[in-house]
């Protein structure tokens, strides 16, 4: 009885919850739809879920507009652009300078070179103009000249032909002396002379110049200021740093040439300058250039050194065709030690013709007239300064009008 009892209550049961979840449908079935919204709204999809993340999107997150989908994925997923490395700038070319032209070059220094020699050629006019010139005089005048550099033989000269002259003059006005004293100086000096600079060669090849002189002396400076002299005149130049001895000797002269636009043909740091020299002119005549400047080494301590490597450098030139100019570089401050100088390179080349540097520094004018006697060869250029076209052809009667003033 029980257990009919308690079949009849869960069938009873069962029936409730049928019906109730009947009516539950129905009532959905009935419900009118809801409005669509004017303006929809488009939400983003769920992300796809990382692992280890749950993939179930939480009711809390918040509905995202397209813009704010669509722009920050289509940002991401557009490549970087590269970024803009600036390319360094090149290095700027030297600004080619125009030299100074060298006609009248001399002329328009002489009043540099006058202050400085003033004391030879004034000297000489205040003794010459004493009412009488007795012994001691003519040996005051002798002594100005010796201490001017003019040497031994020269003075003796010039003051014998002085007292001759001022004896058979007579009345002497200062307008006499400037005159008797021009001219014997000019004499002196020699008018005679070749003085240019032999920069032509006889063959269809580049002039060939070779310049020599003790380091120190301004011999790299010198060839530096002769390519300027020569682009003046309208030459075009190669430039061969034939001294590897002497550290950045080469540096110096490209430095030089490549203010004028001349090239300079390099080697190594104590190479073979033989080599340099050879391959200079090689280059030279390549490019058809005009002149061909080779500076060499001067180290004078090691005579028989120096003597083997201006020789072999000079025999390997000649190779291309004959020197056409060798030039030794002085200093004009050094006086009787530029004489020994000179006597030392003579024996290892042939010497065509002498600069005088710093001549503008020094009251011993003379030494252009010691020297010239010592070789034979003319002084061809002269250096009155320290700029870069401080280098002038020597002009005799530009110099000897510095000596003795206006």
């Amino acid at each position: 009885m029980d257990i009919l009892i308690l079949a009849v209550v869960i069938a009873l049961v069962a029936v409730g919850v049928i019906s109730g979840l009947v009516v539950s449908s129905r009532k959905k079935k009935q419900l009118p739809p809801s409005a669509p919204s004017s303006t929809p709204t488009i939400t983003a999809p769920p992300a796809e879920p990382q692992v280890g993340e749950d993939a179930v999107e939480t009711a809390e997150e918040p509905r995202r507009t397209i813009e704010e989908v669509v722009l920050p994925e289509a940002e991401a997923a557009a490549p970087e652009a590269p970024a803009v490395v600036a390319e360094p700038e090149a290095p700027a070319a030297p600004e080619i300078e125009v030299p100074e032209p060298t006609a009248g070059r001399l002329v328009r220094l002489r009043a540099r070179l006058a202050r400085s020699q003033n004391s030879l050629g004034k000297g000489l006019l205040t003794l010459l103009s004493r009412e009488h010139l007795d012994e001691d005089t003519w040996e005051e005048i002798e002594e100005t000249l010796l201490i001017a550099d003019v040497g031994v033989v020269p003075t003796q000269e010039l003051v014998d032909r002085l007292r001759e002259r001022v004896k058979v003059l007579g009345t002497r006005t200062p307008a006499d002396l400037r005159a008797l004293l021009k001219e014997e100086l000019l004499t002196l000096v020699g008018t005679d002379f070749d003085r240019a600079v032999k920069t032509e060669s006889g063959l269809d090849t580049p002039g060939v110049v070779m310049v020599v002189g003790v380091n120190g002396t301004g011999k790299t400076t010198t060839t530096g200021k002769l390519a300027r002299v020569l682009v003046a005149d309208g030459r075009s130049v190669v430039l061969g740093a034939a001294d590897t001895f002497r550290a950045a000797a080469a540096d110096q002269l490209q430095t030089w040439g490549d203010r004028v636009g001349a090239r300079t043909v390099r080697g190594p740091e104590g190479g073979d300058p033989a080599s340099i020299a050879y391959d200079a002119v090689k280059e030279g005549i390549a490019e058809g250039a005009d002149v061909v400047l080779i500076d060499t080494a001067g180290r004078l301590h090691t005579k028989t050194g120096l003597m083997d490597e201006l020789g072999k450098v000079k025999r390997v030139v000649e190779k291309h065709g004959p020197l056409d100019e060798v030039l030794l570089v002085l200093d004009a401050t050094t006086g009787q030690n530029g004489l020994t100088q000179a006597r030392v390179f003579a024996e290892v080349v042939d010497i065509t013709g002498i600069v005088l540097t710093k001549l503008d520094g020094t009251a011993k004018g003379g030494i252009v007239v010691a020297v010239q006697r010592e070789l034979g060869v003319p002084v061809k250029l002269v250096g009155l300064g320290e700029g870069p076209d401080d280098l002038a052809p020597f002009e005799p009667e530009a110099f000897v009008d510095a000596l003795i003033g206006d």
